[in-house]
């Protein structure tokens, strides 16, 4: 859990294969926001419960980071059962297993309550992947990165390497050029990081292509 003066945030593990959810409480409002609705429905459900503490009043939103199974495993259950709208990359929408309310491009915003998460289109992992950036009001930055970005290099592109170009130099401009050193990283798998512990590694991570 991190507690920033207007968003609480809490993450879970999910599965086998360690799927990160996370749960976005806006303190100013109680809305709550989801990332990535992975898998264990009663897992999700009481992640949910725990911003109550916080003001929490319920699921307001689904973000599904992208199209892979293993990220949405739980999310047609967790829509029923919360009666919350999702949201996904445009062109990722039509291969989840319920159609998203919205569609999400590059620019595009996310409301949060009394706050807003900035999307960014991630193409290379999945065609619509899109990345969330949170900007507190303590000056902090926090990105919610899906299988785009990971402690020491960018996601799975298959060994293509025309997705994989497509995906470092969407990171490179996207979230390096734009982000702070202090920057969270937040992966939909492990650990954190920060967009400071992972820059100086950018030239490696093109030079050997994955």
């Amino acid at each position: 859990m991190r507690e920033l003066p207007d968003v609480v945030i809490r993450k879970a593990s999910v599965s086998s294969m360690d799927n990160n959810v996370y749960l976005l409480t806006d303190r100013a409002t109680g809305e709550q926001l989801l990332v990535d609705a992975a898998d264990d429905v009663p897992r999700v459900l009481a992640l949910v419960a725990e911003g109550m503490p916080d003001g929490g009043t319920g699921l307001a939103t689904v973000v599904t980071t992208h199209q892979h199974w293993d990220h949405h495993r739980a999310l047609a259950d967790v829509l029923r059962a919360t009666g919350a709208r999702s949201a996904a990359g445009r062109e990722d929408g039509p291969h989840l297993p319920v159609a998203p309310d919205v569609l999400l491009d590059q620019g595009d915003s996310v409301p949060l309550g009394a706050l807003a998460l900035d999307v960014v289109h991630l193409r290379g992992h999945t065609p619509g992947s899109v990345a969330l950036v949170l900007r507190s009001s303590d000056g902090s930055t926090h990105v919610f990165t899906g299988d785009s970005l990971f402690p020491g290099g960018v996601g799975n592109t298959d060994q293509d390497p025309r997705r994989f170009t497509q995906l470092i130099g969407d990171v490179e401009e996207r979230l390096f050029g734009v982000l702070p050193d202090e920057a969270w990283v937040y992966p939909g798998h492990g650990g954190d990081t920060t967009i400071g512990a992972e820059r100086p590694h950018l030239a490696e991570w093109r030079a050997r292509g994955w």
